[in-house]
């Protein structure tokens, strides 16, 4: 819905708070440490704890009455019991089409064996890289950067605005790294900078379609596990589709162009929001 001035400036601004809020909370703890080291992990996870109970009061302000009116406030975070279920698996078997080129390479390459040893998964719950890339990143950047976000953004634009702009706060938030590979990696600032701004690249690209669930589902389930998925994915290895021959270079090659064609004609009726309960704002 479309509103005047003063309420997209007061959007706008409050967003753009709330991102620096968030990185702000990472940062201040200025650990003489790299970012995976278990004391600057430890101290984030109680960053992003704390996030959980400051976003939503960003939202809370930046909301109109009319808007309350229409949702409940936990329902606007994408908390509710309805369609939870279909929340739940849906949208992850949407984005494992997606990832059918390089979850076919994974067959090949053996990785996927690694799913079934009962001790590497023992070992990944106690991993603490893992439990930040897998569970805890997800949930705290999907809260702040979709929940408590996109519906203020919606009140103000269009669905198709609001999903292409959220994205970049999450984007542009990911330059915080550059701080890390500077001066705990004894990067070059050119390197650095050409690796943040392919890293903004792929993650506004992921903030998108994590704005369009989150939009068309209503649920913050679908868009955390999902998040945790592409997380354990990584960026496509296209690259590495060289090193296959013959039948197998084919299928690889196949396996990416069916996953791609099929997520293009599923992704709107498998996010259709009457299966999930859900009123569009």
């Amino acid at each position: 819905m479309e509103q005047g001035g003063y309420e997209i400036l007061k959007s706008v601004i409050l967003c753009m708070l709330l991102s620096l809020t968030y990185i702000g909370s990472l940062l201040i703890w200025n650990s003489p440490y790299n970012r995976d080291h278990p004391s600057t992990i430890k101290k984030r996870f109680l960053s992003v704890f704390m996030m959980l109970f400051i976003s939503p009061c960003f939202l809370y302000v930046g909301l109109t009455n009319e808007t309350l009116e229409k949702q409940s406030f936990l329902e606007l975070l994408g908390l509710r019991i309805q369609g939870l279920c279909q929340a739940t698996f849906l949208p992850l078997f949407l984005t494992i089409i997606l990832f059918l080129g390089p979850i076919t390479m994974e067959l090949y390459s053996g990785l996927s064996k690694l799913y079934t040893e009962e001790m590497d998964w023992f070992s990944n719950l106690t991993n603490l890289i893992w439990l930040r890339n897998h569970i805890v990143a997800p949930i705290s950047e999907e809260f702040t950067y979709r929940s408590c976000m996109l519906p203020m953004l919606l009140q103000c634009f269009s669905p198709c605005t609001s999903i292409l702009s959220s994205p970049l706060f999450f984007g542009v938030a990911h330059f915080h790294h550059m701080w890390d590979r500077i001066h705990h990696m004894q990067m070059s600032f050119d390197d650095a900078l050409k690796i943040s701004c392919f890293q903004f690249t792929y993650t506004t690209l992921f903030g998108m379609y994590s704005a369009y669930l989150f939009y068309r589902t209503g649920h913050f389930i679908s868009i955390v596990i999902v998040h945790g998925f592409c997380n354990h994915m990584g960026f496509p290895a296209i690259g590495d589709i060289a090193t296959y021959k013959g039948w197998k270079k084919k299928i690889v090659i196949s396996s990416f162009l069916i996953g791609f064609i099929s997520w293009c004609f599923l992704i709107e009726p498998l996010t259709e929001p009457s299966w999930y309960h859900h009123h569009l704002l």
